[in-house]
């Protein structure tokens, strides 16, 4: 399930490990194609939903990225 889709209720208690994080990877993919085929339709307007979707799984990966201890010891390398 996207992550613009869970409920206020339930944000920040799911587990984030790879499997979710290759799932949204996945669902970006998706997202992107759809995106890409409406575009070339001409119908630009209908892919805005996705987009949306797009980005708060974009933004939702780089807070995770951010928060995990690692990513500033890699930032440093």
């Amino acid at each position: 399930m996207s992550v613009a889709l869970v409920p206020d209720w339930m944000r920040g208690k799911a587990e984030v490990n790879q499997e979710t994080i290759q799932q949204l990877l996945e669902e970006n993919d998706q997202l992107i194609r759809c995106i890409v085929e409406y575009q070339n339709k001409g119908r630009a307007n209908e892919c805005v939903q996705y987009q949306h979707v797009l980005h708060r799984n974009l933004i939702y990966l780089a807070t995770i990225t951010d928060a995990s201890p690692s990513s500033s010891s890699k930032a440093m390398e």
